[in-house]
C-alpha cells in the first residue's frame, strides 16, 4: 500500500486575509481558487511540493453544521484552539522575521524546546495555529 498526505483543510473566515497571509507572507503558491455563493475555497501549497496542499475553506460552507455549532467553532477559532498545522523550514528565524514584519500574531518566537527541536508558533488570520519547526 502506498498512501501520501495530499491535502489538509483549514477553516478561514476572511478569504482575502487568508489568501494574503498564505500567498504573500508565507510565499505559498495558489493552486486553486473556487468561488460559489459568495464563498471561496483556495488551495495553496509550498513551491516545489506540488503533491502537498492546504485547502482554506469557508467556515459557513458545510450545510450540516448548525448555527450553534458554527458559533462554537468561530469562538474556538478566535481562541486559536480549533485547527492547527505543523510546517517546517530550514530558515526558521528568517520566516519569523517575515511574519513579524507582516504584523502576524506571533504566539511563540523560535525556541529551543526541551524535547529536542527548535520551533515557533503563529496564528493565521482565521486563528489557526501554525507551529513551524526548524529543519536542517
Amino acid at each position: 500500500m502506498n498512501l501520501t498526505i495530499h491535502q489538509t483543510m483549514l477553516p478561514q473566515n476572511d478569504y482575502e486575509a487568508s489568501l494574503a497571509f498564505y500567498r504573500d507572507v508565507l510565499g505559498f503558491e495558489v493552486r486553486g481558487d473556487v468561488g460559489y455563493n459568495g464563498m471561496h475555497w483556495v488551495t495553496v501549497g509550498p513551491a516545489g511540493q506540488p503533491d502537498v496542499s492546504i485547502v482554506l475553506y469557508p467556515l459557513g460552507a458545510d450545510p450540516g453544521v448548525t448555527d450553534a455549532e458554527r458559533e462554537m467553532i468561530e469562538a474556538m477559532m478566535a481562541k486559536g484552539t480549533y485547527a492547527s498545522l505543523n510546517l517546517a523550514s530550514p530558515e526558521l528565524d528568517a520566516v519569523f522575521e517575515r511574519l513579524a514584519a507582516s504584523d502576524a500574531e506571533i504566539v511563540q518566537e523560535p525556541t529551543d524546546q526541551p524535547y529536542g527541536i527548535r520551533d515557533g508558533a503563529v496564528r493565521d488570520p482565521a486563528g489557526n495555529l501554525l507551529r513551524i519547526q526548524q529543519t536542517a
